[in-house]
């Protein structure tokens, strides 16, 4: 009933198109933009994402999967996504749905690997924000998105990194500020309650977590962190390109 009355007094609207009755709808959803997927560290055309062999490193991310393109509705999304706290606890499931959709019909290749192993083996682990950052915002999206994605698809769930450094925005700077800027900023969370010894990083496959990949720098760097943990595969997953 109360819900009710709050969609009278405040009817939900589509953060694309403004149009009421919910806050994606079909008309925009059908509007993100798809691209082809590339390998993450070339950013050539790549197979299911995967890295091509010849860009494979020890410590390099195994393959990277986007939804769409930063663009269009999908940008309005994750902008409201990490900016509008108010819209944060109703909206964040929505595009997890459209996520999950999109791998149902389409079956992308990092989930036939998942489906290979049975799930067994494999967690999701959320890009994380320095605590400053995450107390002034209330939240991590990315972290939010990763707890939504492990239940959806039945995996553990573990915060298994930590930024150490408080680091200016990656907005705006160029690919070679990006990577100075993020740098060694981040580590092992040995000591947080979602990894304390039950979800051991060593011998798993990750699926990286965050919301928009653009250069891949802050990707990259955690991805050697969790590689030199122990991680087998690890691979890149995001809302938006």
């Amino acid at each position: 009933m109360t819900n009710w009355i709050l969609d009278i007094l405040f009817p939900k609207k589509c953060i694309g198109c403004k149009k009421e009755g919910s806050y994606y709808c079909q008309s925009c959803i059908s509007n993100i933009l798809q691209a082809d997927l590339v390998c993450p560290r070339c950013e050539g055309l790549a197979v299911g994402g995967q890295t091509h062999p010849i860009c494979r490193k020890k410590f390099g991310l195994d393959g990277l999967w986007s939804l769409g393109v930063y663009a269009g509705p999908l940008k309005t999304a994750i902008q409201k996504l990490k900016y509008e706290p108010s819209l944060v606890k109703d909206f964040a499931p929505v595009l997890m749905d459209i996520t999950i959709e999109y791998w149902a019909k389409y079956q992308p290749f990092i989930l036939d690997l998942i489906k290979k192993d049975q799930g067994r083996g494999w967690v999701v682990v959320p890009v994380p924000l320095h605590w400053f950052k995450e107390n002034k915002r209330g939240f991590n999206q990315s972290a939010l998105i990763g707890q939504l994605l492990s239940n959806n698809l039945g995996l553990s769930y573990c915060e298994a990194l930590k930024r150490t450094r408080y680091t200016k925005s990656q907005v705006g700077l160029k690919e070679k500020d990006r990577k100075g800027n993020i740098k060694n900023a981040f580590t092992l969370n040995t000591t947080h309650p979602s990894f304390g010894g039950k979800y051991l990083i060593h011998n798993t496959n990750v699926l990286l977590i965050d919301d928009v990949w653009t250069t891949g720098s802050t990707l990259r760097e955690c991805c050697y962190f969790l590689k030199r943990a122990g991680a087998k595969k690890v691979w890149a997953i995001t809302l938006a390109r």
